[in-house]
C-alpha cells in the first residue's frame, strides 16, 4: 500500500464521562522522539474500553479519543526510533507503551509496569484515521494477517492465547472456557489448537453447536447443568479440568466452575466484574487450586501469537464497521449482540 500525504486526521471524541461519540476532524499528529505515527487500519472494540469512556479509572481526562486494539501501518518515524521502518505493518494492544526502567520493566515484567501506557487513557487512542505510538507498544504483523483481524488479536486474542500457554495445562488435559465472546471464542479455538480436550461453558442450548464448530469437544449449558459437577464428570479419573478461562463479567458465573477444577487446578481471570468473587478458602485449600488474573501481554508475546494464528488458522469472528458508524458498533458491543469482536476500519 503505498503512503500518501494528510491533510487531516478524522477523530472520535468523547467530551465527557459515558458521554456520546463525535467524529470531530483535527490536525494530523506528529511523532516526537521515540514515537510513530500510525495510519490504522482497523481499531477493535473491547470491553476494557467502557472503563475508560465511562471515566471509571483514575487520572482519566476528557475529552478522549478511544480504541486500543489497534493495527495498521507506520507512516511517520519520530527521532531515535529503531527497530521499525516506515510502510511496517504494526499492532498494538491495552499495555502500549512501558517505562524501561521500574522493577518490573527490569525484570522483564513489562506488563506490570508502573507507568504503563493505555491508548485512549494516557494518549489519544485508535479510533481515528492515525494514532502516534510509543515505539515500545509495537508488535510487527506477519504476512497473510489482515488488519481487522490483527487487531482483534493484539488484545482479546493475546489474553487468551498467554492466558492458556502459561497455565499448568499440558496438551491433553481437559481445560474449560467460560463465555463465548470476543476472548471466549478465540480462548475455545486457541485450546483446541493447542491440543486440549476442550470444554466450552456458556448460558443456552442453542450455543452447543457454536461451541462445536469452534473447535471444542464438549459444552455445558450454565442454566441447565452444574457446571462444576459436569466439569469433573468429564475429568473422569483426574477429578476435573485442570485449568478454567473464564472470560466472563459475571463474578457468580466464574466461581460456579471451581469446584470443578481438578487437583492442582488454576481458574485464570480474563474477564473482569464489578462484583467480588465470593468463595471459602476450604474450596482453594482442597485440592491446592489456584486462582488468578491475566493482563494482555508483552509485545513479543503478541508477536508470538499472530505467528500462532497464521500457522493454525486461527482468525476472531469480527463484524467490521465503518469509524463513523463508531455508535452503531459501540452499541452491539455493549449489549452482547456483535459476534463476536467488533472492528471499526477507516478507508487507511
Amino acid at each position: 500500500m503505498a503512503l500518501t500525504g494528510r491533510d487531516v486526521n478524522r477523530v472520535v471524541l468523547v467530551s465527557e464521562p459515558g458521554g456520546p461519540f463525535s467524529v470531530t476532524e483535527t490536525a494530523v499528529p506528529e511523532p516526537g522522539p521515540g514515537e510513530v505515527r500510525v495510519a490504522v487500519e482497523a481499531c477493535g472494540i473491547c470491553h476494557s474500553d467502557v472503563s475508560i469512556i465511562e471515566g471509571w479509572l483514575p487520572g482519566t481526562a476528557f475529552p478522549l479519543t478511544p480504541g486500543h486494539e489497534i493495527a495498521g501501518r507506520i507512516e511517520a518515524v519520530g527521532d531515535g526510533v529503531t527497530g521499525v521502518r516506515k510502510g511496517q505493518r504494526v499492532a498494538c494492544g491495552y499495555i502500549a507503551g512501558t517505562c524501561g526502567h521500574c522493577e518490573a520493566c527490569r525484570s522483564g515484567d513489562t506488563v506490570n509496569c508502573v507507568e504503563a501506557k493505555t491508548p485512549g487513557l494516557s494518549y489519544p487512542g485508535g479510533f481515528a484515521d492515525t494514532v502516534v505510538l510509543p515505539v515500545s507498544a509495537l508488535s510487527v504483523i506477519p504476512e497473510g494477517l489482515a488488519s481487522a483481524d490483527a487487531a482483534a488479536l493484539a488484545c482479546a486474542g493475546l489474553s487468551a492465547f498467554n492466558a492458556l500457554r502459561n497455565s499448568v495445562a499440558r496438551p491433553g488435559d481437559l481445560v474449560a472456557v467460560q463465555g463465548l465472546g470476543g476472548v471466549g471464542h478465540l480462548a475455545v479455538r486457541i485450546a483446541a489448537r493447542m491440543g486440549f480436550e476442550t470444554v466450552a461453558v456458556a448460558r443456552g442450548r442453542e450455543k452447543a453447536r457454536l461451541a462445536v464448530d469452534l473447535g471444542a469437544d464438549h459444552y455445558i449449558d450454565s442454566t441447565e447443568q452444574d457446571v462444576a459437577q459436569t466439569l469433573t464428570e468429564y475429568g473422569g479419573g483426574y477429578g476435573g479440568a485442570k485449568v478454567v478461562v473464564s472470560t466472563v463479567t459475571d463474578s457468580a458465573a466464574t466461581t460456579s466452575a471451581l469446584g470443578g477444577l481438578g487437583r492442582r487446578g488454576e481458574l485464570v481471570l480474563v474477564g473482569i466484574s464489578a462484583d467480588d468473587l465470593r468463595i471459602s478458602g476450604w474450596e482453594l485449600i482442597g485440592g491446592t487450586k489456584k486462582i488468578y488474573g491475566l493482563i494482555s501481554g508483552t509485545t513479543l508475546d503478541r508477536e508470538e501469537m499472530f505467528r500462532f494464528a497464521v500457522r493454525t488458522g486461527i482468525r476472531p469472528w469480527t463484524e467490521q464497521l465503518p469509524l463513523e458508524e463508531v455508535s452503531t458498533a459501540y452499541a452491539r458491543m455493549l449489549a452482547g449482540e456483535a459476534r463476536f469482536r467488533m472492528v471499526l476500519t477507516t478507508a487507511a
